[in-house]
């Protein structure tokens, strides 16, 4: 029987990179893509509880590929896809490429670690994939499939998920492969809140955000700093 592939993300079902993640998965079996209709990034591991989730086919143009849009959050579209959709239980899930690294303090946010997380809940075992958010992806194209085939053999543990990030260098600059790179835990991401208007006393503000761009060797931030594919083991800590 030949693998059976469950793929979703959190940028959208038409972002490009669940296209180039589907285009490249279909060399190793059926795929099936249960995607967001629009942007879902920051939503973590959250389900919908309150409303019902509307799901209808989309036609992605890629031979071998059966894809449906889902109202809900990434996680969502992993458990409706395994327990409603899918023909059985599939062999792996994927979730990404996402527009945007999901490295060090940014992983307990990122919805595309939450929807491989869900795969992992599931009993399946599941791969997040990552690159940064410029429009550089020579590196994500040189290894993709390198990193995909690396990954789908080498069965993490019960509790945990692959995570893999491109840099965003050109090709020529990246310095190569980083298994092994544990989650950096300290902050990504230096956060502060600007108040954006008043009006009959309610305030509106708005995140803006400043990169930590400092990590030591070893770790999935300071892979990419170095210009390194980084590929290593995150823990649900649920």
């Amino acid at each position: 029987m030949s693998n059976l592939i469950l793929i979703t993300n959190d940028d959208g079902i038409d972002a490009p990179g669940i296209k180039e993640l589907a285009e490249a998965a279909v060399n190793y079996g059926e795929v099936y893509v249960v995607a967001p209709d629009g942007q879902r990034s920051a939503m973590s591991h959250s389900i919908t509880c309150t409303k019902p989730i509307k799901v209808w086919e989309y036609d992605m143009q890629i031979e071998g590929v059966t894809a449906f849009a889902c109202t809900g959050t990434p996680a969502d579209c992993v458990n409706i896809g395994v327990k409603q959709l899918l023909p059985r239980t599939p062999d792996f899930v994927f979730s990404g490429i996402n527009r945007g690294y999901n490295i060090s303090s940014d992983v307990q946010y990122s919805a595309t670690i939450g929807a491989a997380f869900e795969g992992r809940h599931l009993g399946i075992h599941s791969i997040a994939f990552s690159r940064g958010a410029d429009d550089c992806k020579e590196v994500c194209d040189k290894y993709l499939v390198e990193m995909m085939e690396y990954c789908m053999q080498n069965p993490q543990g019960g509790n945990q998920i692959w995570s893999i990030n491109f840099p965003e260098c050109p090709l020529a600059e990246c310095k190569g492969i980083k298994k092994g790179t544990v989650v950096f835990t300290d902050g990504f991401y230096d956060d502060s809140y600007s108040k954006e208007s008043e009006e009959a006393g309610v305030k509106g503000y708005r995140i803006s955000s400043k990169r930590i761009w400092d990590a030591p060797e070893g770790t999935d931030l300071g892979a990419i700093i170095d210009n390194y594919v980084s590929v290593g083991f995150v823990n649900n800590v649920s």
